[in-house]
């Protein structure tokens, strides 16, 4: 069966050399992505490719950090525009491996987001862009984003979102830094959660007709506090008196627990069954996609990808489901012709 593994990350050579240049040395924001084989040498990423047989395919999406976190904004569109290009390249010459690339948006770059979009969508073939869940520490949902997610919308195309959290978001006020990588285990599915939220309470779904959204490692913490998100949040602005926050969720058209649902989650779950069937529980059967977020994994690329492919095998659902989750769900979210 053919699996799209719509998901995982890439740093092709030239996007990698420019980076490089602009950083002058690996750091600790990039220095574990450079550090893995795969994510900077093609031979080794075909190589872990060909342990999954000629069905496994990748949709490439550049590798976090943030480009705005890395760059200013001339030089985040520099490199947006780099990593679209190279990306491109791969899909054109390795088609039967690589049948679709996202673009990475330069969020800090107002004057040319649009613009930039529109090339890596309309010119170089991009299946969707790719964005994270705080732009420079700012929400998503802030007006000068808007022109951004009103273009995805209108051009029918999905936006990736990827968490964005580093150690110097403390998990307690009074100190500096995150311990112990809780920003990370803790922190990253806790900001696509926030994320998800500011985008439905600022009516996104309402104001962007038709966007679609891909949330990262199966909707972060959305499945599994369903009670909180929903009935929870019914309450809102009975725990809150400096703002009247009830007309914010009575302002939404329709529940704001249906807004939620409109989401799209992949697999990445690192090994986790239970996270993958909260979130097709959750999203349902048509918005969950096969991701196996190589090649970040103890092994360095194969192991996320195999443990995926297991739980995927071993699930009690029905064969046309698992079509769906493998490739089915992904070729109509990427605008591909039916299997």
């Amino acid at each position: 069966m053919k699996k799209i593994d719509i998901f995982n990350h890439i740093w092709p050579k030239p996007f990698f050399d420019a980076l490089i240049g602009h950083i002058g040395e690996m750091t600790d924001i990039t220095m574990r992505s450079g550090a893995v084989p795969m994510m900077t040498d093609l031979n080794r990423r075909f190589e872990v490719m060909d342990m999954f047989g000629e069905d496994y395919q990748q949709v490439l999406s550049l590798a976090s950090p943030p480009l705005e976190k890395l760059a200013g904004p001339q030089k985040a569109l520099e490199l947006s525009q780099i990593g679209s290009d190279s990306m491109a390249e791969l899909c054109h010459k390795y088609p039967e491996r690589f049948p679709a690339f996202v673009g990475t948006a330069p969020m800090n770059n107002p004057d040319a987001l649009v613009e930039e979009c529109r090339r890596a969508v309309e010119d170089l073939g991009a299946a969707g862009m790719q964005i994270f869940t705080n732009i420079a520490g700012n929400p998503v949902d802030l007006p000068e984003y808007a022109p951004f997610f009103d273009y995805m919308a209108r051009a029918g195309k999905p936006v990736w979102l990827h968490p964005a959290r580093s150690e110097d978001f403390p998990d307690y006020k009074n100190e500096s830094r995150s311990e112990y990588e809780i920003w990370w285990t803790f922190g990253w599915p806790y900001e696509t959660s926030a994320a998800m939220a500011r985008m439905v309470f600022s009516q996104f779904f309402d104001k962007f007709e038709g966007l679609k959204v891909l949330t990262h490692h199966a909707g972060g913490m959305i499945p599994f506090f369903e009670g909180r998100v929903g009935p929870g949040w019914d309450q809102m602005g009975k725990r809150t008196t400096d703002r009247d926050l009830a007309a914010v969720r009575t302002a939404l058209k329709r529940p704001h627990l249906d807004y939620f649902k409109e989401f799209y989650a992949d697999t990445a779950s690192f090994g986790s069954s239970r996270a993958i069937t909260h979130a097709i529980d959750f999203f349902g059967e048509d918005r969950v996609m096969f991701a196996s977020d190589a090649p970040f994994d103890p092994e360095g690329g194969p192991m996320y990808i195999r443990e995926t492919i297991r739980i995927l095998d071993e699930l009690d659902i029905s064969d046309e489901l698992r079509a769906k989750l493998y490739q089915g769900n992904a070729r109509k979210f990427l605008g591909m012709d039916p299997a």
